[in-house]
């Protein structure tokens, strides 16, 4: 018997209020355990789909199944507690610490009328200490760079102990060097927790060595989808992002930047 998707969508169609389609069919499948990419051309719908799948969006047609069951049928709790989304940009304008940030991933845990307690303060730090940046638990968040901000935003979504991580490009604001080490971070989480891991991406330099498996998006649909290097070949990155010349330069890069995260 074949296993159930962790996460599936089906035959998804979106679109905002000026309407024009920007999802059209979409349809894909997360197996337990996995580390997937979203990759495709600026404005394809990649951050759309993946709205979609964490329920922030709700699809015009089709619909979404968790572990088999209808996603928005879930209470939000209960949802909070299964997907955890990481969007592109996170507004911290707040001297918070990067401890009392990520203690708002357990949420999800708590009554209204309940702060946190030392439970949900040790998962907290656990959280913090699974994305390698314990050290930065008492810094407010103001002070930390774009980067350390997108690492204390990662443990704050693991706090909430899901299921199944959503990430927006993560990695846009780290450099070549720490981007290699987020990808690492992603497929231990992976490995040592079972974690199932989305991720839409522009930087198809990190998507081959550590993922599972690809989706390659095209006008709101999924194009082509498999494992990496059936995916990142000449043929189907020259149609998905319309250049002859893609796979060349994009092996140049990986070269650079795989020797310089060591």
């Amino acid at each position: 018997m074949s296993q159930i998707p962790l996460l599936e969508a089906r035959d998804l169609h979106f679109h905002y209020e000026a309407g024009t389609p920007v999802i059209c069919g979409a349809s894909l499948a997360l197996e337990p355990g996995s580390l997937s990419a979203i990759i495709g051309s600026n404005g394809c719908g990649k951050s759309t789909l993946i709205r979609l799948l964490a329920g922030v969006l709700v699809p015009k047609r089709g619909e979404i199944r968790f572990q088999g069951a209808r996603l928005q049928a879930l209470p939000r709790r209960e949802r909070a507690r299964r997907i955890a989304y990481v969007p592109q940009s996170i507004a911290l304008a707040f001297p918070f610490t990067a401890m009392e940030v990520v203690l708002t991933g357990r949420t999800p845990y708590s009554s209204r009328l309940r702060f946190e307690n030392a439970a949900d303060r040790r998962k907290a730090l656990e959280a913090l200490e699974a994305v390698g940046a314990s050290h930065l638990a008492a810094r407010p968040v103001t002070e930390l760079s774009g980067g350390e901000r997108q690492i204390v935003a990662l443990a704050r979504a693991l706090a909430q102990e899901p299921a199944c991580l959503l990430l927006d490009e993560p990695s846009a604001a780290l450099d070549l060097k720490h981007r290699a080490a987020f990808v690492r971070t992603l497929a231990r989480l992976r490995d040592r927790q079972g974690l199932t891991v989305l991720v839409v991406t522009h930087d198809l330099n990190l998507v081959e060595p550590l993922f599972d498996h690809i989706f390659a998006i095209r006008c709101g649909q999924v194009f082509a989808s498999g494992k990496p290097a059936e995916v990142l070949n000449h043929a189907l990155l020259s149609a998905i992002y319309d250049d002859p010349d893609i796979r060349t330069r994009r092996l140049e890069d990986r070269t650079l930047i795989w020797s310089e995260a060591g």
